[in-house]
Parts: structure tokens; C-alpha cells; sequence
């Protein structure tokens, strides 16, 4: 079972206060994620992050900018020796893995990707380094930068496959976003990406993105909000659908104080 920590337990295990890391989540250094409810929540890798800021901070006197360099450093002696750096317990999942791989394959630094991308670099460290801490935009984002898809990130196209999906058998997708759980209606490499995403109370895309293909949404239960290229609003209650070019800059949003689950069919598999 994955340990998550409140804002209070991770202070008190990193040695530091409560406003410390309010102020370092401010300041790009760790990203924690979100409960259903929205209060933060630390993972035990965020806790080694935490630890070893605090590290830094005090017996080598640096500063978030000189921190920040400082972390960023040890994910690139990660990339070339392939083994953790010191004081790094956070573990590798999949889709972090997928884009490290990627970045180093294109000889990107994580300053060079996240300026490009829009994002600040220690966001895309812990997102290499934990696979989580991003919208479904900005992964999104991500993917088509390196001229994949998310599906493929989050290993929907692996080759061992289940020719048939029983109900509540549903294989799911990395937790890269808080609130937000993917689930895989039809496994391999298809013609159509079938999911079914079930979003907790106020999760979102948080931005807007657009790729090529059609996409077919349908509302199992619950309201979600989508808006198409800035100024098309669609409030979509259970047994609405919508139908939409993917190359319009799409957004949504969960409008429900209880879980929206959501039908989500893109063709081809560009998502």
C-alpha cells in the first residue's frame, strides 16, 4: 500500500515547518500531490526530496536556485550511471523511466525541455524521478514533444494483452495526475484508445490540448465541463455525449462533488 503523508507528518519527518513546505512547493522544489479533497499529499519519495532540500539548506547554506541546480544535477548523474544518487530513495515507475529515456535519447537537458514545454524544470525532474505531479495537459504536452502518446507513455501498447475485459478487471494507467484514473476498456494496439476515466471532485485537465484524430465521449455518471477551443462550453450530465475533432484545443473539468466516470473513445490511438 503506497504511504501518503499530510503537510504536518512530511515537515515533521524532514525537520522542517509546515510553512517551510508551503514556501519550497512555492518555489518549484517539491510537488506534492492532491487528495480527493484537494489537501496535499506526500509520497515517501517526497519525503526523501524533502530531506534531502533540507539537506542542502542547511549544511551547505545553499539557496532554492542553487537547491534546485543542485537537484536537477543528481537526476543527470541518474540518467548516465543509471543508479540513484545519494540520499535519493524516490523509486522509478514507468512512464517517469519512459521519459527520461527520451529526453536522453534526444540530448535534452531538463532545462532545454522544460523551457520549451513551458513548465519549470523541477517540476519535469519529479516527474521523471516519481511519475507523478503533472496535469493530463502538460503530459500530454510532453508526449507529443517527443513524438509519442500518452497512452504509449503510460503502457497501454504493451504487447501482453486480454483479448476480453471483464467489469472491475480494468487495468489502469500510471497515477500521474492527481484525481484522475485512467482505465483500459480495450488492451494492445488498436485502432481506437477505449478508456473509462473516473475523475474525483475537482480534477481536471488543468489546460488546454489538441491532437490529431476524432474523440467520442459519453457520461456514465456524475457532470464534467468540456470546453472546446476557448469559448464552446458543453455541461454534460449521465447519458450526454460528445463528439469532437481532436485537433481542437480540448479542456474538461469534473463539475460533480462526487466522482464523474466518463466513456472515453479516441481514434486514431493519438492520445
Amino acid at each position: 500500500m503506497t504511504v501518503r503523508y499530510k503537510v504536518a507528518e512530511a515537515a515533521r519527518l524532514a525537520g522542517v515547518s509546515a510553512s517551510t513546505l508551503r514556501l519550497w512547493e512555492t518555489q518549484g522544489l517539491v510537488v506534492p500531490g492532491r487528495s480527493v479533497t484537494g489537501h496535499r499529499q506526500y509520497s515517501e519519495g517526497d519525503v526523501a526530496q524533502l530531506k534531502r532540500i533540507s539537506w542542502f539548506r542547511a549544511e551547505r547554506g545553499l539557496n532554492p536556485a542553487a537547491i534546485r541546480e543542485a537537484l536537477e544535477a543528481e537526476a543527470n548523474e541518474l540518467d548516465d550511471t543509471g543508479l540513484p544518487a545519494a540520499g535519493d530513495a524516490i523509486p522509478q515507475s514507468q512512464v517517469g523511466r519512459k521519459l527520461r529515456s527520451l529526453r536522453h535519447a534526444a540530448g535534452k537537458t531538463l532545462e532545454q525541455v522544460a523551457g520549451d514545454i513551458g513548465i519549470a524544470a523541477s517540476v519535469l525532474s519529479t516527474l521523471e524521478r516519481t511519475s507523478q505531479g503533472v496535469s493530463v495537459a502538460v503530459l500530454h504536452n510532453l508526449a507529443e514533444y517527443f513524438g509519442t502518446t500518452v497512452s504509449s507513455l503510460s503502457g497501454e501498447d504493451e504487447p501482453e494483452v486480454r483479448a476480453l475485459v471483464r467489469s472491475g478487471e480494468w487495468r489502469a494507467w500510471p497515477r500521474t495526475t492527481p484525481g484522475v484514473t485512467v482505465q483500459l476498456l480495450a488492451e494492445g494496439r488498436n485502432q481506437m484508445d477505449c478508456h473509462r476515466f473516473v475523475l474525483e471532485p475537482g480534477a481536471s485537465s488543468e489546460g488546454a490540448y489538441k491532437h490529431e484524430g476524432e474523440e467520442f465521449v459519453y457520461v456514465l455518471s456524475g457532470r464534467v465541463e468540456f470546453v472546446l477551443d476557448s469559448d464552446q462550453f458543453h455541461d454534460l450530465n449521465p447519458g450526454d455525449s460528445l463528439y469532437f475533432e481532436s485537433r481542437r484545443h480540448h479542456a474538461w473539468s469534473n463539475r460533480h462533488d462526487g466522482q464523474t466516470v466518463l466513456l472515453w473513445i479516441n481514434t486514431p490511438p493519438t492520445f
